[in-house]
């Protein structure tokens, strides 16, 4: 039985769920090609994602197939409340809450595995710790599930070495139609409309520090130039930070940047990227926001105890007094600034993502493929699927191989 915080929120719920809807053509596809294929029909799919519109159609696509969908949330603060309601509306069970404690994130995360998943969809990493470690729902029937974070991919390459891997996963965070377009123009555009949104401050002008230049910071970067900022980049990679540079960007370690920021976003899948050794060094009135999928990579904590006081600057805005008089500002406490203080990547980006997603749980139920226990990458041809689906959306045509230069390429002659 579902457990949310107030089911007579549905109706602004549905309004959510059917606006994004109209504007996620791929997953409506997707949705034919499950229900004619079948494959779905009376399996258990457990689900620990952001719970907003847009997932919330991910899960109803695969309620639509015949699945029996489980959903819960990956972060507290970006469950929306009316959408889980819309939600258990349209037959799937929710365990969520926005705001939860740990211990009952745990309980949702726990409620939702219950019902025993042939397939699980996890959003950094919960869910599998969970299945492997407490076996919590864990079952023979389980065919394996996808992770969509690069976190969450992250854990699971420890697991591998470790050999604490048990059942196989699909890396959806690395498939092409995913870093490329969610990764870097979703993070790129939502971080800054959740910043914009809850500071409304001027970016023009300013230095935005960007932590990690990885896809995500790649779109945190450029939205940040696109709006008018001088851009610095931090980075532990060379090869990484090298392309920073020729990119046009300054690059200098943390504390170095540390005193020019006026606005630091953290996308690095690390911790304590921004701590103890940078706070003294922070200029009044700096802003720090996180991207990441944790709570880690500011350390917040630490950020409250050397405070001489905080309080509640504005909506999503907790200000601090450090020693010295100076002030620092942290956004939606250190976690997932754009779906904590926002409403997430852009629609028609998720469109892409959830469909790999849904093309990937259809595969799981038809086998696999005899996929072994580990991290595989996503199959090619579901990615090209979704490139080209999202071509004809646009109403963009592209050439094609004629047979000869096919045989060309692939060295047929």
């Amino acid at each position: 039985m579902s457990l949310i915080a107030n089911p007579s929120l549905y109706v602004l719920g549905e309004e959510k769920i059917l606006w994004a809807r109209d504007h996620m053509p791929l997953l409506k596809a997707v949705g034919r090609r499950l229900s004619d294929s079948g494959a779905l029909r009376g399996k258990a799919v457990a689900m620990s994602i952001h719970l907003e519109a847009k997932t919330a159609n991910l899960a109803l696509t695969l309620a639509g197939a015949g699945a029996r969908v489980f959903a819960t949330g990956s972060n507290p603060l970006s469950t929306q409340d009316d959408v889980c309601a819309g939600l258990c509306r349209g037959g799937v069970e929710v365990f969520a809450t926005r705001g939860c404690s740990p211990s009952e994130y745990t309980a949702h995360l726990s409620a939702a595995l219950e019902c025993g998943p042939d397939i699980v969809i996890d959003d950094g990493g919960d869910l599998v710790e969970l299945l492997e470690d407490h076996g919590i729902g864990r079952t023979n029937r389980l065919a394996g599930g996808c992770e969509e974070t690069t976190t969450g991919i992250l854990r699971l390459k420890a697991r591998v070495r470790q050999g604490k891997l048990s059942f196989p996963l699909y890396n959806i965070n690395d498939a092409m139609c995913k870093h490329l377009f969610d990764n870097r123009y979703g993070t790129g555009q939502s971080v800054w409309d959740a910043v914009l949104r809850s500071t409304n401050l001027n970016v023009a002008g300013s230095a935005v520090v960007v932590a990690g230049y990885g896809w995500c910071g790649k779109g945190v970067a450029m939205r940040a130039k696109g709006l008018g900022a001088r851009v610095i980049v931090t980075e532990v990679d060379p090869v990484a930070a090298i392309e920073a540079v020729m990119d046009g960007f300054s690059v200098m370690p943390m504390e170095r940047a540390a005193p020019l920021g006026d606005f630091f976003i953290t996308v690095t899948g690390c911790r304590d990227v921004i701590g103890p050794r940078v706070f003294g060094l922070l200029k009044d009135g700096a802003v720090l926001a996180n991207a990441g999928h944790f709570d880690v990579e500011v350390e917040a904590a630490m950020l409250r105890g050397r405070a001489v006081r905080s309080w509640k600057a504005r909506e999503s805005i907790e200000g601090f007094e450090m020693p010295g008089g100076k002030k620092v500002y942290l956004l939606a406490e250190g976690r997932l600034v754009n779906l904590a203080a926002g409403n997430g990547h852009p629609v028609e980006i998720m469109d892409m993502s959830f469909a790999l997603q849904a093309l990937c749980v259809e595969a799981l139920a038809m086998g696999g493929k005899g996929l072994a226990p580990g991290v595989h990458p996503v199959p090619a041809e579901i990615d090209q699927w979704v490139a080209l689906r999202k071509l004809e959306s646009l109403g963009v045509e592209i050439d094609r191989w004629t047979e000869e230069q096919r045989k060309y390429v692939m060295g047929e002659e």
